[in-house]
C-alpha cells in the first residue's frame, strides 16, 4: 500500500513541474486579464437583465385570472 501512495505522490508531483516548466508568465498574466474582463461584463451584464426585467414587468399589466 505504500508503494501505491508513493507512485502515485512522485507521479503527481512529476505532472506538477512539467507543467509549472511550460507556463510562460505572459500567458498566466493574459489569462488574468482576460478572467478579469470575462467576471466584469458577465457581472454588468446580469445586472443590466435584471434591470430590464423589472422595467418590463412594471410596464406591463398583470395577467388577471
Amino acid at each position: 500500500m505504500n508503494e501505491t501512495v508513493n507512485t502515485k505522490t512522485t507521479t503527481l508531483g512529476g505532472t506538477v513541474t512539467v507543467f509549472l516548466a511550460n507556463i510562460n508568465s505572459g500567458d498566466v498574466v493574459k489569462t488574468m486579464v482576460l478572467a478579469a474582463i470575462g467576471a466584469t461584463v458577465s457581472f454588468g451584464m446580469s445586472h443590466v437583465l435584471k434591470w430590464v426585467v423589472r422595467r418590463v414587468r412594471k410596464w406591463r399589466p398583470p395577467k388577471s385570472s
